[in-house]
């Protein structure tokens, strides 16, 4: 991404700021973090910090500078505009407000695959946010930094308070994206998933003018060669399915996919850790022993330093940050062949869906725009039965773009490639959430290890009468009842109830994507009336 540039911005910081303290290292990045009593140290030289009010990401306060450039192309559906005008008062604002601050900026790569490569400068005033944005990005090498030259630069201040009436916000957070000139500037908001999603919103921008899909997916690659991606929101199972031992990792969350094949945009793991467990997860409990790994939001024991995973009084968003290198098996090089398979999790707390199904083409697109879960009953305020979740391309809130752009690059590369398309539901059966049971990780594994070595292909199969994709009939040490969900209910016509409103949930979503091309509408779910 030569041809993309900051206009100087990263310059005009360096002249505001009092100081600047460059490419520290890890040491003294942990070092400041303490000295600052930013963090809290855990028994394993983690750190812990506490991200305050803002426990996720803040989309709503977050804004694309509307231009010449990005007025024909950016979804504006999806992504609240701002003036270019009002970004330069915004601009101008942040700029002054670093006049007495020593800044951290970390000079750091986006993308293993180096023709597409995007170079960031991210200019923080806390040490432990310049430590995670370290961990999550690629580091540029030695010689790299000689003539690094910026082509993105983020700014990112805490404690700035945005004036909704003078900048044209929302409230006094803040994430505004000048994609002309690749500036973003947060503020109002100590969370650090702000930072990196902010370099994925630029790459979804970018990268399919260069013939790159940009994808909110996990990929790992087997022994033969045979590349997985796995795309699915918060709690369906991304990081978790894709750390596999018997499996080299390329990349936990964000990933391009070019004429060449896949590779990794970040360098590292951002990895959920509510009800985190050794025996479940050893690879990312481990790397959460590891120095320097920042941990967000996750409560730690005041006596002991001991982090407590099932403890999810501050959110249950918590999270760990670690470098991709100290998982045993991850790829040295954060690129792949074009895959083989690609997976789509849900996690669904409805009861409904199979734990495994096989889908055409044409489903799989469907499912891609759709980008099904569900909130679980219970887990927020007034939720009191599960509730569907549609984002698009599994990742919504970062598609710069309009879904369907990305919908026609990946059924291209579909068509090329032969890659066969999996729906894998991590979430309940026997009912719904609070009723059923959640199918077993163990299972989920299982089904995901025939489908990824190719045993399930030409497998006897069942036609889902409302969905239409195909389910597995039998598969060896799966109890064959599992594969039908409508036979694990005590209750029929409640799962045909709950169904019907699943369906009908589905066919309501995807009426906004009303331009898409007919025969990826058609392979959706079918409204009850039809499907009888």
């Amino acid at each position: 991404m030569d041809d993309l540039a900051d206009g100087g911005f990263g310059a005009r910081v360096k002249n505001a700021a009092q100081k600047i303290k460059l490419n520290l290292s890890d040491r003294a990045l942990f070092d400041a973090s303490v000295a600052g009593d930013e963090v809290q140290v855990t028994a394993f030289n983690a750190l812990a910090a506490n991200t305050g009010v803002h426990t996720g990401r803040s989309p709503k306060d977050k804004f694309i500078v509307k231009d010449a450039l990005t007025e024909p192309l950016v979804w504006w559906e999806n992504s609240a505009a701002m003036s270019p005008a009002q970004f330069e008062v915004l601009l101008a604002d942040f700029l002054a407000a670093t006049t007495d601050k020593e800044l951290y900026c970390e000079q750091l790569l986006a993308s293993a695959d180096p023709e597409h490569r995007m170079s960031v400068e991210v200019y923080t005033e806390k040490a432990w946010h310049a430590l995670f944005i370290k961990n999550l990005l690629i580091e540029a090498s030695d010689e790299e930094l000689i003539d690094f030259a910026a082509n993105a630069t983020i700014l990112n201040l805490p404690s700035f308070k945005a004036d909704p009436e003078r900048h044209g916000c929302r409230t006094e957070t803040v994430i505004a994206l000048d994609l002309s000139r690749n500036i973003v500037l947060i503020g109002g908001s100590d969370y650090a998933g702000e930072i990196k999603k902010s370099v994925f919103s630029l790459f979804n921008f970018h990268g399919p003018a260069q013939g790159v899909l940009p994808m909110h997916c996990s990929a790992n690659v087997g022994k033969k060669g045979n590349s997985a991606l796995f795309f699915g929101l918060s709690g369906t199972g991304k990081t978790t399915l894709s750390t596999d031992p018997d499996r080299e990792l390329v990349g936990d969350d964000e990933h391009g996919w070019s004429d060449k094949g896949i590779f990794n945009i970040e360098g590292g793991c951002y990895a959920k850790t509510v009800n985190l467990s050794r025996e479940a997860e050893p690879e990312i409990y481990a790397a959460t022993e590891r120095f320097g790994t920042v941990l967000e939001n996750v409560v730690i024991d005041p006596e002991t330093g001991i982090p407590d995973f099932d403890d999810q009084s501050l959110t249950e968003n918590a999270r760990a940050a670690y470098s991709l290198d100290v998982i045993e098996n991850a790829s040295k090089t954060g690129i792949g062949p074009a895959p083989r398979t690609v997976v789509f999790l849900t996690a669904d707390a409805f009861g409904v869906m199979p734990p495994i199904a096989m889908l055409r083409p044409d489903q799989a697109i469907y499912h891609f725009l759709s980008g099904y879960t569900a909130k679980l009953a219970g887990t927020e305020r007034g939720v009191d039965e599960p509730q569907a979740t549609f984002s698009a391309c599994f990742g919504a809130p970062f598609m710069s773009l309009h879904p369907g752009v990305y919908g026609r690059m990946l059924k291209k590369r579909l068509e090329d490639t032969y890659a066969q398309c999996w729906l894998i539901n991590t979430g309940w059966t026997g009912g719904p959430y609070g009723v059923g049971n959640r199918i077993a990780l163990k299972t989920t594994r299982h089904l995901l290890t025939e489908a990824l070595e190719g045993r399930l292909v030409g497998a006897p199969m069942r036609q889902d009468p409302m969905f239409g994709f195909s389910v597995p009939l039998a598969v060896d040490g799966v109890d064959p009842k599992l594969l039908d969900p409508r036979s694990t209910w005590g209750d029929r016509a409640a799962y045909d109830a709950q169904a019907n409103k699943l369906v009908n949930l589905f066919i309501e979503n995807f009426a906004k994507f009303g331009s898409v091309d007919g025969q990826i509408s058609e392979a959706g779910p079918k409204a009850p009336h039809a499907a009888a």
